[in-house]
């Protein structure tokens, strides 16, 4: 009898903007890669956006997001802009994320009644896939960002905030935690690039972490790849990381 192997490809699709660009274009297809994992991921970029500015193009189906798209054939490829209801309609999803921009990400009144909307259109969308909540996370301790002084230019002050507003409805892709912990290590308060944006090498890559363990159920900390930017020591460090987010450990 001839087997015929049945390759079983996760389908992402990510509401979201530049902290989910961070989070999923760069290291998370290489990482799933490196332990054979077929995966698809759709990130709906939109600079800033926030969550009542997803459900505002959602209700007036606006073509307004950039669709990124990354697969294990073909790392990342930009196609036409899509709105938030085509892409809900465009087959089946695993898992599908949503997130707050993250200078709203602490301010518990930007998040209702636009989160439950989302959720529930989503979910009316794709009643099948899982949809996880994005934990952004807070500026570094010098950022320059307009919105910081909200947070009294504090970072533990806005990782409070974020912690506190995080949903309790939703399972959570602990972003936020994994990259917070990072900081507590040698490598200290140097994940972000210009004060927010995750940098290129392990700061991206710990996000990344985060997510691969969320979607496959595998340990990172098993897996050997990293970027040519970074050391293997960072690697561990922030593998840890990511797994200690993950699994409260």
């Amino acid at each position: 009898m001839k087997l015929i192997s049945i390759i079983l490809v996760i389908r992402v699709l990510c509401i979201g903007n530049s902290f989910s660009w961070d989070a999923v274009e760069q290291e998370l297809v290489p990482l799933c890669d490196a332990k054979n994992v077929q995966v698809e991921i759709h990130n709906l970029y939109y600079g800033g956006c926030s969550l009542e500015q997803h459900a505002m193009f959602l209700f007036k189906d606006t073509a307004a997001y950039s669709h990124r798209v990354c697969t294990n054939a073909c790392p990342r490829v930009v196609k036409d802009t899509i709105s938030l209801r085509q892409a809900l309609q465009d087959g089946a999803y695993d898992f599908i994320s949503l997130q707050q921009a993250s200078h709203d990400s602490g301010i518990r009144s930007s998040y209702e009644p636009w989160l439950s909307l989302l959720i529930d259109s989503v979910r009316a969308y794709q009643p099948r896939a899982c949809v996880y909540w994005m934990q952004t996370w807070a500026y570094s301790r010098d950022a320059k960002h307009p919105a910081y002084p909200r947070y009294h230019n504090n970072q533990a002050q806005m990782w409070d905030s974020i912690v506190a507003c995080t949903p309790k409805n939703l399972p959570v892709i602990p972003c936020g935690k994994a990259i917070q912990l990072a900081r507590q290590t040698k490598l200290g308060d140097t994940l972000c690039r210009d004060g927010y944006h995750l940098n290129y090498s392990y700061g991206r890559y710990t996000a990344a972490c985060v997510w691969y363990e969320i979607l496959t159920g595998k340990d990172v900390r098993c897996n050997r790849y990293k970027n040519a930017q970074m050391t293997c020591q960072q690697r561990k460090i922030v593998q840890k990381a990511a797994h200690k987010a993950v699994h409260n450990d």
